[in-house]
């Protein structure tokens, strides 16, 4: 798509990396515990930059974050559609989640310390990833992206108080399926 003779200036792109850049690595983010996949997250990134790129003329504020969110989350749930109608194999799932890589690491000192932070992270990673899409994006952009409730609530483009339900029921079923993983591992 060739650009707009707006969407050449300068000046504007200068502000827009300004503006929108610091919350590259938060998107991307944002997008894989959307899509479960590094390759769907970039492209989905990628995509949400440049919508944001194209209407960053009539971005008015005040916070940058939970707009791009507001765009990404848009841009996600088109690749939601788009996989509905896809045909998949469940064998290519399950060899694709077994050779991702985890979202963060931690060094620690001992073999042990280190077996039990990868059980630990790969078990929240897990459970996390099996919430049900409304709870999931909820809880991601309250406790990995630190939104406030009403910033959740404009991304989300639900109210408040549904944010506030949402997240109480998502910590309370990763609570749960904690407990259940604790247990089942003695």
């Amino acid at each position: 798509m060739p650009l707009r003779a707006s969407d050449d200036d300068p000046e504007k792109a200068r502000r827009f990396r300004e503006a929108a850049l610091p919350y590259l690595d938060d998107a991307y983010t944002l997008a894989r515990y959307l899509l479960r996949n590094a390759d769907d997250a970039e492209d989905a990134v990628q995509e949400c930059y440049l919508r944001a790129f194209r209407h960053f003329d009539s971005y008015r504020g005040p916070a940058m974050k939970p707009w791009l969110f507001a765009i990404l989350r848009n841009v996600c749930r088109a690749e939601y559609a788009r996989r509905a109608t896809a045909p998949t194999s469940a064998i290519e799932d399950v060899a694709e989640s077994a050779e991702q890589t985890p979202l963060w690491h931690e060094a620690e000192e001992t073999p042990e310390g280190q077996l039990q932070r990868r059980w630990d992270s790969d078990t929240i990673r897990r459970l996390v990833a099996a919430l049900a899409e409304p709870f999931r994006e909820t809880f991601v952009l309250r406790e990995i992206q630190n939104l406030s409730y009403r910033e959740i609530a404009e991304v989300a483009e639900v109210p408040v108080g549904t944010v506030m339900s949402r997240l109480a029921r998502a910590r309370a079923m990763l609570r749960s399926a904690w407990l259940a993983e604790e247990e089942q591992r003695k």
